[in-house]
């Protein structure tokens, strides 16, 4: 009875570690293949890592974990990571304690074995067999799992697939259809590379393309490595078969290495330039400000129909009114509301007409107070005093005896004034004012030639 559970105890263990290894993770994990402990070697947390600390572990000796416990924390020049457990398991052994420092990859740190295992009775594996040789590429025969996982190698699929393929080192004439296979086997003199077993894992390109055609890894040990640290190349299984030329991988290896330095020995440097004309500074560059130099408006005014509502007055009204009083009034009234200067809004202005407030809005217009200048007028005309008729004694009053002083009549329109020419207006202001004082002038000229009454009310 005890030779059958054993028997199928190790039964169980094949069948769980192909499951195992037809499984993609990154997690680092221990796979029993035999009725034996097998070795927990120190994970490589990174591609750069060589060595590393190990802080505590998290399991002790003879305690049981399961997957995605925590065994150990390892420290590094970069790091702390923690390494969790892929399977269920029972740490037989610890050989590295808390503590350790400079740890090699690769070395055995702790013993472990399945759930359920008798652990006094375990094989446990010699310390040799899990330390690297000097000299040599810390890689065994049998990769630990860790390794497995790392170099992305399935071990049950790799040895079935090298048990299936011919024995012979040498390709057919059928796997070599693409090139004369015949011709380029064998190392290569020109390319420098040599033919030598391969200490690392296979690249997973390199391990497709040598099943497709036929070849073993032990055909791979004869194919001349161009790659860094003498790894094989895809490049180098194709010339090998033919189907390239054989120094592509070693030209395009040189063509690589001679890019990746920059070559600074053409660079020279450039001459100095001619010291130039001084700039100028930001005060000389700015345009200097010219003078707002006045403008001269001028404009004729007929002021025949002021001459005659003065004349009607005076007629009427036997007072006389001087046409520098109408002129003044014209001007008056040609100053109210005259189109806004050319001026910026104010902040206030600008954000009440933003929102369309009817509070403050930005004015159009404003109060001018400009006095026009006139040029060939007659100075008589206004400042002649006002000339009466002298009383007549009446009929009536002389029966009444009574002294009534009758109103004092005008004299006739033809020798009380002259028709006055044409004269004109002129104003003189700044240029940003000019079309303003027009509009005032414009004004001025239609009141006292169309409506100059108003300016008596």
């Amino acid at each position: 009875m005890a030779s059958i559970a054993t028997a199928c105890r190790i039964s169980t263990r094949l069948v769980r570690g192909t499951l195992r290894n037809q499984q993609c993770s990154r997690c680092y994990h221990a796979s029993s293949t035999a009725l034996s402990a097998q070795s927990f070697t120190m994970p490589a947390m990174s591609p750069t890592m060589t060595e590393g600390n190990i802080a505590s572990w998290k399991v002790k000796e003879g305690d049981s974990f399961s997957a995605g416990d925590v065994l150990l924390e390892i420290e590094t020049d970069k790091a702390q990571m923690d390494v969790e457990a892929q399977d269920d398991g029972v740490l037989a052994k610890i050989t590295q304690g808390d503590g350790t420092k400079s740890v090699k990859v690769g070395t055995r740190i702790a013993v472990i074995a399945e759930p359920g295992d008798d652990i006094p009775t375990l094989e446990i594996p010699a310390e040799s067999e899990a330390k690297p040789q000097e000299g040599q590429p810390r890689r065994q025969d049998r990769p630990s799992p860790q390794e497995e996982i790392s170099s992305g190698i399935d071990r049950t699929e790799g040895s079935e697939s090298a048990a299936e393929s011919p024995p012979s080192s040498k390709p057919n004439a059928d796997a070599a259809a693409g090139g004369a296979a015949n011709t380029t086997k064998g190392p290569a003199s020109s390319t420098g590379a040599k033919p030598q077993k391969q200490a690392y894992p296979l690249y997973p390109s390199v391990e497709h393309l040598l099943h497709a055609k036929g070849l073993s890894k032990e055909d791979a040990d004869k194919i001349p490595a161009s790659g860094p640290s003498g790894r094989l190349l895809k490049g180098d299984v194709l010339a090998y078969l033919g189907q390239i030329d054989k120094s592509y991988s070693a030209a395009q290896s040189q063509r690589i290495n001679q890019l990746g330095h920059l070559d600074l020995s053409n660079i020279q440097l450039a001459p100095k330039k001619a010291a130039g004309p001084a700039k100028k500074t930001v005060a000389e560059q700015l345009p200097k400000d010219v003078p707002d130099l006045p403008v001269e408006v001028v404009l004729p005014i007929d002021l025949a129909a002021a001459v005659a509502c003065q004349k009607r007055i005076e007629d009427t009204l036997n007072i006389h009114l001087p046409l520098s009083t109408l002129i003044a009034r014209a001007s008056d009234v040609a100053n109210d509301d005259l189109p806004r200067k050319n001026l910026s809004p104010t902040s206030d202005e600008l954000f009440y007409d933003v929102l369309g407030s009817s509070v403050s809005k930005i004015p159009k217009v404003s109060r001018g107070h400009y006095a026009p200048r006139l040029s060939s007028f007659d100075p008589s005309v206004s400042t002649k005093e006002p000339t009466f008729r002298k009383p007549q004694s009446d009929i009536y009053d002389l029966l009444t005896e009574t002294n009534k002083s009758t109103a004092r009549q005008p004299l006739d329109a033809s020798t009380a004034a002259t028709v006055v020419p044409v004269n004109v207006f002129s104003l003189s202001v700044p240029k940003a004012e000019k079309d303003r004082a027009q509009t005032f002038l414009q004004r001025i000229k239609l009141v006292l030639e169309r409506e100059p009454g108003r300016l008596v009310v």
